[in-house]
């Protein structure tokens, strides 16, 4: 069998994966640019799903898992390797809910280890794009409980009371750490960063049936096993400013979320050839996906790479300082993901403004 070759990696544009669920909608089309099929109910999008293709030459027609499995640490970093082993470790989505999801939580890297066959745990952080009037999220417990308080509930369908909900707006950041019972209410379109992981566990949903006429499955024992019983912490998390890198023009950035899988930033352009420098990071590949407005991507020795609304780019560890990203019809507006030092200066900041607030992070 004949050797594929190996180009020089640069930055890459991937194809998202759209997904059909029974609570989906057709918003991601407005609201993340996406070519959604008539009358189907998408209610994900998967930026950076391993079976994602590569959009952008030389790379194009081949899947993010296998260049992960091409070009390893230089792909994924230093330090996305020490947390995360070699497979790629963010999965970035829309998600468009058009009805209620499940209730649900997801366990930590210890328990999804020991009873998961070695998978990763699940932290996850949601950006919330649009709201409709009243929309609701679940976030946590809305009191102290037990297990069983809780089991009895479920078996009676009647755990809303237990469950603690909050209204939803655009622009609103919510820090997910696992364990923390959640569910995305009807009407609220999100942007969603997590750990790499399919490990979920439904604990209710509101006993409604599938087109099959069954409900879904549950997964009410493990789902016990991992949810925390004392009361939430308040949803909405608070982001912080941080200096654009040097060399950046009419740039602004904050930190949404950090803890030690993932930072996830807002870059905003201000107007037409604003730029972003990017530093160079050989310790995490970055995600980069447009929310607003159209960015070109440039590095030396590559060709551009362009991102509309919705679209999504990878930026290798290996890459040098110096790749640019300028805005091109006006303001610009982007979300950067990337797997942090302990060190790193996002990291550090986010964590003092909420010391004591989560216990997992």
């Amino acid at each position: 069998m004949q050797e594929r070759r190996l180009y020089p990696l640069g930055p890459v544009k991937l194809q998202a994966s759209l997904h059909e669920t029974i609570w989906g909608g057709q918003r991601l089309a407005a609201l993340a640019g996406k070519e959604l099929p008539a009358g189907t109910r998408i209610g994900e999008a998967w930026e950076t799903a391993l079976d994602s293709m590569i959009v952008t030459a030389p790379h194009a027609g081949v899947t993010l898992e296998q260049l992960v499995a091409d070009y390893g640490v230089a792909l994924l970093g230093t330090q996305a390797v020490a947390v995360y082993g070699t497979r790629f470790p963010l999965l970035a989505k829309f998600i468009d809910a058009h009805d209620w999801l499940s209730v649900q939580a997801h366990p930590d890297d210890t328990y999804a280890a020991a009873h998961e066959g070695g998978k990763l745990g699940k932290t996850e952080t949601w950006y919330i794009l649009a709201a409709e009037p009243g929309a609701q999220i679940v976030y946590g417990l809305a009191r102290q409980t037990t297990r069983e308080e809780v089991c009895a509930a479920i078996t009676a369908q009647a755990l809303e009371p237990l469950l603690r909900s909050v209204e939803a707006h655009a622009g609103d950041v919510i820090f997910v750490p696992a364990g923390t019972v959640h569910a995305i209410g009807a009407g609220v379109t999100l942007y969603e960063l997590q750990e790499y992981s399919d490990v979920t566990y439904r604990l209710y949903d509101y006993g409604r049936l599938q087109a099959n006429g069954q409900p879904r499955e549950l997964h009410i024992e493990r789902a016990l096993d991992v949810i925390r019983y004392t009361p939430a912490p308040l949803a909405r998390v608070t982001p912080m400013a941080l200096p654009a890198p040097g060399g950046s023009v009419g740039a602004e950035r904050k930190v949404l979320v950090a803890c030690r899988y993932f930072v996830l930033e807002e870059l905003r352009l201000a107007e037409r050839e604003s730029m972003w420098r990017e530093p160079a990071l050989p310790s995490s590949c970055r995600i980069l996906t447009s929310l607003s407005g159209a960015v070109e991507i440039s590095a030396e020795g590559y060709a551009p790479v362009r991102l509309a609304l919705g679209e999504t780019a990878l930026l290798p560890a290996n890459l040098p300082a110096g790749v640019r990203i300028a805005s091109l019809d006006g303001a610009a507006r982007l979300v950067r993901a990337y797997v942090p030092e302990p060190d790193d200066a996002g990291l550090r900041l986010w964590l003092s403004a909420h010391d004591g607030v989560f216990s997992a992070d």
